[in-house]
């Protein structure tokens, strides 16, 4: 009896320990299904490529990214790394779900490391998981053998989650994803939050005037090589280290049921070349434009015009339909029309706007009807001084302000088009 008890006693204390670890808690590392083909090929000895989803804390160089990669050809010498940058600053998962296939899985990557927690930040749940959800299918439909893992960064405002063994809402919205499918996941800003909370590690500021911390990064958020993105890079060879050792099955990753019926698994980029154009658009290359030379690790060609009333139509059926496109300081403003009965204005100048960025937008929609879209140029001037001006930026050369454009790179749909 007192055996039993004990038995009893124990288990009880493992199930309230296992209800305790809630996924909103913040581990290192929570395994799941590991990647177990990964560590297959590394022990093979074998030429592995891996893909960085993300946002501009992975398409940063010399950062976790680059490192994560020394870092594995150093520990594993017999095998041959390479890394595919797939990082779009300012972009979260609800862009990465359409970048996923071009970018990453048409390179046939053997392990893909997705990090949206920071971009999705202030995301209603509902939309990440839509997003996610499509990413993890996406890749799975493809190759069932290409092992993924998700990754949490962090940022200043983000910390104190952190700080309180907590995820921060974009992370747990995660978690819900990576639970349904198994996915492991990182959380690479942990140590960094423990660093902050016990004084040695400042968010913000410059190296040079801080000797005796650990300065995180200029601006709470794009971390130093040397200091932030070297403890990312810490941190994940810990926990890829323990993924290592994990005893797993080698069988092929399994498809189940949709954690959210609405996820966008469909979503793809389609070629300007399909849509209608009415007016005077400009097929723009590298060879010929200066904007189209700055975006051509972005878009292999560039339409544009300038001409208010312009527009690009398509006719399509599904979940949602946009435009990944260019903001910048000659970019204006287009007007969203769907079924000429909605009219929405999507502004492509913002207070970041002293440069030339890629950047996007997309409409969700009902799914259960056929719709047109028209992007039609607005003839309505952005006052951009002021809207420069929340940033504390001027215009310094007016020439480059001039115009009120706008550019096309490629259509977004989650659906199909019809003719």
């Amino acid at each position: 009896m007192k055996r039993y008890l004990l038995f009893f006693f124990l288990f009880l204390s493992g199930l309230v320990g296992a209800q305790s670890d809630s996924l909103e808690n913040a581990r290192l590392l929570r395994p799941r299904q590991g990647l177990p083909f990964f560590f297959q090929k590394i022990k093979a000895g074998k030429n592995l490529t891996i893909g960085y989803l993300g946002g501009s804390i992975t398409e940063a160089g010399k950062g976790w990214r680059e490192q994560s990669v020394q870092g594995l050809q150093k520990r594993y010498p017999k095998a041959q790394f390479s890394g595919i940058n797939a990082g779009v600053g300012g972009t979260g998962s609800d862009l990465g779900v359409f970048r996923v296939q071009p970018q990453i899985l048409d390179q046939k990557p053997d392990l893909v490391f997705v990090e949206f927690a920071v971009n999705d930040n202030g995301k209603k749940p509902e939309q990440i998981y839509r997003a996610m959800e499509g990413i993890v299918r996406k890749i799975w439909r493809q190759n069932p053998q290409i092992d993924i893992c998700f990754v949490y960064t962090i940022t200043a405002d983000l910390a104190p989650y952190f700080q309180r063994g907590k995820l921060p809402p974009s992370a747990l919205a995660m978690e819900q994803i990576a639970e349904h499918y198994g996915v492991p996941s990182v959380c690479m800003g942990l140590k960094v939050a423990a660093l902050a909370k016990e004084g040695t590690l400042l968010f913000k500021g410059k190296r040079e005037e801080h000797p005796d911390k650990i300065v995180f990064s200029p601006d709470n958020v794009h971390p130093y090589a040397e200091t932030g993105h070297a403890l990312y890079a810490e941190a994940l060879g810990e926990a890829l280290q323990q993924l290592s050792s994990q005893k797993t099955t080698l069988k092929a990753h399994v498809i189940p049921k949709p954690y959210v019926a609405d996820h966008w698994e469909a979503a793809r980029m389609v070629p300007f070349e399909q849509l209608k154009r009415q007016g005077n658009w400009q097929v723009l290359t590298p060879e010929t434009d200066t904007v189209a030379r700055l975006m051509k690790n972005r878009f292999p060609r560039l339409l544009k015009s300038t001409q208010p009333g312009d527009y690009l139509q398509v006719r399509m059926k599904g979940q949602a339909c946009g435009l990944y496109d260019v903001m910048g300081p000659g970019c204006g403003q287009y007007v969203l029309e769907l079924d000429q009965d909605y009219q929405q204005k999507i502004d492509r100048f913002d207070a970041y706007c002293t440069y030339y960025r890629s950047n996007f937008f997309v409409l969700p929609i009902d799914p259960q009807k056929e719709h047109t879209f028209r992007f039609r140029v607005s003839g309505e001037k952005l006052d951009k001084a002021k809207i420069l001006k929340a940033r504390n930026e001027t215009i310094d050369d007016t020439r480059r302000y001039e115009e009120n454009a706008c550019y096309a790179g490629q259509l977004l749909l989650v659906g199909e088009l019809i003719p």
